[in-house]
């Protein structure tokens, strides 16, 4: 079969606070569209459910509209629906299930609700083709930080970590807080960490070397938390980029290590970074050397592809469907904590 005569996927994504709609072709994106509510939750300093929910409802159709014209197709060239049926917000999971049944009832075309944090491995085969079995895929996004092993995206993923406490977006949204700087937090302290000294300050590194794949960032929190608090007791200025080097030194330094350790315990040699955090410049950087010394292969979508978007859904589609998986039936319901080993939701 060539690349041509592949089923032509549209994938439609609102775990949160984007409305994504992408348009692929086997691994090859031919169009997408991202309609992003943030501006609405900046001054809650987090996303409001309802919030999130009504943009979505607003945005969905001409999200779609944009998507099937950049990709120059029309809602009837389309084989297949595939939705985020979780993990993900409730509300907002449920206006974009609700859509793709509509889209694929209306097209008699087959329905796939897939997993969210799954996709976020599966928009790489975008970028760097199809993904090597098995791979380790280390996700670390605002509600999520987890490491993969990946032995076939539309059938065989296992959790070898998670998160015990705040996710490392959570983190950064949280530490961005305490230094005043702008909601969400991962763009701007990796901006001010650019002009400071990580080694100024040496924050906890949390279950470092505790000979498990889990994270822990609760503790570097509080951590930077408190000497915010030394610093403000003793009238001494903050030295906000020095902060911010030292906070995002110690978040890559764990992440990159137990990646790699992953990598080489399981006797992979490819390692894919995704997820929102995964656009981080230190994190990219630190995972490259130590991937390099390590003799590992690693894979990083560009930063566009790595913030929730409908291509990592219609790649995860486009997946199940060449495995030759069923569809999900039209009564599917969402799943809020739909774990990672079930990328096809029933």
């Amino acid at each position: 079969m060539s690349d041509h005569d592949l089923p032509l996927v549209l994938g439609i994504e609102t775990s949160c606070d984007e409305t994504g709609v992408g348009i692929v072709r086997g691994c090859e994106l031919l169009g997408e569209s991202v309609a992003s509510s943030v501006d609405q939750h900046v001054r809650f300093g987090g996303v409001v459910p309802e919030v999130a929910s009504r943009a979505h409802l607003e945005a969905m159709t001409p999200t779609v509209r944009r998507a099937l014209d950049s990709a120059g197709v029309g809602l009837a060239d389309i084989d297949a629906v595939a939705v985020t049926a979780g993990p993900g917000l409730a509300g907002a999971l449920l206006v974009g299930v609700s859509a793709a049944k509509a889209y694929a009832m209306a097209l008699d075309k087959p329905l796939y609700g897939v997993n969210h944090l799954v996709g976020h491995v599966a928009v790489d085969q975008l970028e760097h083709g199809p993904l090597p079995k098995p791979a380790i895929a280390l996700l670390v996004s605002g509600g999520h930080t987890s490491l993969l092993l990946v032995n076939d995206l539309a059938t065989d993923v296992v959790s070898l970590g998670d998160t015990v406490d705040d996710a490392a977006g959570e983190a950064y949204d949280k530490v961005a807080r305490l230094l005043e700087l702008p909601y969400p937090g991962g763009p701007p302290i990796d901006r001010a960490a650019q002009q400071g000294d990580p080694k100024t300050i040496r924050f906890p590194r949390g279950k470092w070397g505790d000979g498990t794949y889990d994270f822990s960032f609760s503790g570097l929190k509080t951590a930077v938390a408190r000497h915010v608090e030394d610093a403000d007791r003793r009238g001494e200025p903050l030295v906000v980029a020095d902060i911010a080097a030292a906070f995002q030194e110690a978040v890559v330094d764990v992440l990159t290590r137990k990646a790699v350790d992953a990598c080489v315990e399981y006797g992979v040699s490819t390692l894919v970074i995704s997820g929102g955090v995964a656009a981080n410049s230190a994190l990219r950087t630190l995972a490259g050397q130590r991937c390099r010394e390590a003799g590992i292969t690693l894979r990083v979508p560009r930063p566009r592809l790595c913030t929730d978007n409908g291509a990592m859904i219609a790649a995860l589609g486009a997946e199940v469907v060449a495995a030759g998986l069923p569809p999900s039936s039209l009564d599917l319901a969402t799943d809020t904590s739909l774990p990672v080993e079930s990328p096809l939701a029933r």
